[in-house]
């Protein structure tokens, strides 16, 4: 048996008409079954109770904090209060909504940070809502980087992976057009963030030599400047520099063939170079049990690998399964590296 953790983990609210409160009860109910560490929930315990009422739930709240939240876990699921900003009504979302949701994840990261909790879970958040209130990030991902900066007073660059039990695979960009990704694509790019990943796989993941398998951009790896020139001039490059550093880097692959079962067991991360890339087979391959997480931060941060599913928020059919695994992993890798102590 594991030893009890000396913080809890602290679990961001998401979007309150979304999925994140319905996975959020529907985890805690069963945190002796599925053996979760205790999470302290940053959100409206008003939007738990009828949340927990539609779906016809007994879940006891407590309203505490990050000190007393591990006594309480047991008995009650422990919140700390921020008020919704309105009555919600789950899969209804709504922009006045958008500062708790903001603030959940603000006081989630301070208090890391501060080593008062153990890591940072985020549930889903709306990122159409967010902007309509003048959220000025693309998503969580950067957000989260922001506020480290600040922080921390040092850049710091984020990097997405998805973490499955059959596959681990990053975006070396993330949220942006398509069409954008061949001008935002560069060698240095690409070579940070493997630096990144290769140095939180070893920390983090606990594996001694990281293999990472880096994907072409275009069709066959662009079939040597047959069907592009990207491959070649950009990625080929950034490879010889990380293998040169002894960063155990190959490639560019063909992505068509990179995925299959025989193909996965020669390398431990995909690094792909576009969103789709990466979490098109990272969501094929454990779509209700991968996890989102974000390398390069100066605190542990997991996501279950979802969307806010507004369209069956409050119907009792959300998985729980990708949140647990968050809040798992979370547990794993802060353990790991001693954020929990």
């Amino acid at each position: 048996m594991p030893s009890r953790p000396s913080h809890p983990l602290a679990l961001t609210q998401g979007d309150p008409a979304g999925i994140g409160p319905d996975i959020t009860l529907a985890a805690w109910l069963r945190r002796g079954e599925f053996g979760l560490p205790p999470f302290l929930f940053l959100g409206d315990p008003n939007v738990l109770s009828a949340r927990a009422l539609q779906l016809n739930l007994t879940v006891p709240l407590r309203e505490t904090d990050a000190s007393t939240a591990l006594d309480a876990f047991a008995d009650a699921l422990p919140v700390l209060p921020i008020a919704a900003g309105m009555d919600v009504v789950a899969g209804e979302p709504h922009v006045a909504t958008a500062k708790a949701t903001i603030a959940a994840i603000e006081m989630a990261v301070s208090l890391s940070m501060k080593g008062e909790t153990a890591a940072v879970v985020t549930n889903p958040i709306a990122k159409s809502v967010l902007y309509d209130a003048g959220f000025g990030f693309p998503g969580h991902t950067e957000f989260l980087a922001d506020l480290a900066t600040h922080a921390t007073g040092k850049p710091v660059m984020p990097v997405m992976l998805l973490a499955g039990p059959k596959l681990r695979a990053i975006p070396v960009t993330i949220h942006i057009p398509l069409k954008d990704v061949p001008q935002a694509l560069t060698s240095d790019l690409i070579i940070e963030t493997c630096r990144i990943t290769n140095h939180d796989l070893k920390t983090r993941f606990g594996i001694a030599k990281p293999r990472l398998a880096v994907a072409g951009l275009n069709p066959h790896a662009g079939e040597s400047g047959a069907i592009g020139k990207e491959d070649e001039e950009i990625i080929r490059p950034a490879i010889d520099v990380l293998r040169n550093e002894g960063i155990d880097a190959f490639g560019p692959l063909p992505a068509d063939t990179m995925f299959h079962d025989d193909a996965r067991r020669r390398y431990d991360v995909a690094i792909c170079m576009y969103h789709d890339q990466a979490l098109i087979p990272a969501k094929a391959l454990g779509f209700d049990d991968s996890v989102n997480v974000t390398l390069g931060l100066p605190f542990v941060r997991t996501s279950p690998d979802h969307g806010t599913a507004f369209g069956i928020a409050g119907k009792g059919i959300a998985k729980e399964d990708s949140l647990v695994a968050a809040l798992k992993l979370a547990s794993q890798i802060s353990r790991a590296t001693g954020s929990s102590h």
